[in-house]
């Protein structure tokens, strides 16, 4: 799908210099000489590079659309991850480097959005939030119930974080797969 210069927005996903490219930030700039351009930060799909653009509303680009397909995460393979469709049953397996700090948070079962462009894997998507066990953590300190304070521990999945003072070794909480925090106890 062919679209101008000026219409890329952020999340766009587009096809520039031979491969694929994510608008992460598009400025609208409108110099008093001259003709407007769309000034765009594009991050490589493949690769991460960055690259600063700039498309004027009279250039085309071609806009990417992506296959999303739901995939069940099933086992580490060495040094891939298998995956199966849940629609087709098709096992599709990716590079531990291609999920990257996402494989900490992978479960038996768990269900992930793979995004495919020409039947070809280009990016994994997890649930924003899982449920994992506190593997170690400091013991309860008595008296200690300020607001905000918090004591280091490491999951059953080897990430560290920080909870509140109240949870135990042995607790099952609610952590971001973003950034490794706790969230919440799970019910």
């Amino acid at each position: 799908m062919k679209i101008n210069g000026n219409e890329i927005k952020p999340g766009n996903i587009i096809e520039h210099q031979n491969g694929l490219w994510v608008a992460v930030k598009c400025n609208a700039v409108k110099p008093g000489k001259g003709g407007a351009f769309n000034q765009v930060e594009l991050k490589n799909l493949e690769d991460g590079r960055k690259l600063n653009e700039r498309f004027r509303a009279s250039e085309t680009i071609e806009k990417v659309r992506l296959e999303q397909k739901d995939h069940t995460y099933l086992y580490d393979n060495g040094d891939t991850l298998a995956f199966m469709d849940i629609e087709s049953y098709e096992q599709v397996e990716l590079a531990k480097e291609f999920v990257g700090d996402m494989q900490a948070y992978l479960q038996d079962g768990m269900t992930v959005v793979i995004n495919f462009h020409e039947e070809r894997p280009i990016a994994l998507s997890i649930p924003d939030q899982v449920v994992l066990e506190i593997a170690d953590t400091e013991p309860v300190v008595k008296g200690q119930t300020a607001a905000n304070s918090f004591k280091p521990a490491t999951l059953e999945n080897g990430v560290r974080t920080t909870v509140p003072p109240f949870v135990g070794v042995g607790e099952k909480v609610v952590v971001s797969t973003a950034d490794g925090s706790y969230v919440k106890r799970a019910d």
